[in-house]
């Protein structure tokens, strides 16, 4: 399988201020994933960072 052919089924997803939704990266696995939105959310800004495979509704 080539580079272009991965799965990425792990998404990080970006709530802003507004509580408009945004897809930060898809990634791998769910470790990955949640590592970085752990990172993004750990800068302190008003942003909320969270994980969902692809396919999950957000709650």
């Amino acid at each position: 399988m080539s580079d272009s052919g991965a799965v990425l089924p792990w998404l990080v997803i970006r709530q802003d201020d507004n509580g408009n939704h945004y897809r930060v990266g898809r990634y791998a696995t769910r470790d990955e994933a949640q590592k970085m939105a752990d990172s993004l959310d750990s800068r302190g800004h008003e942003q909320r960072y969270w994980v969902e495979r692809i396919g999950q509704t957000a709650s």
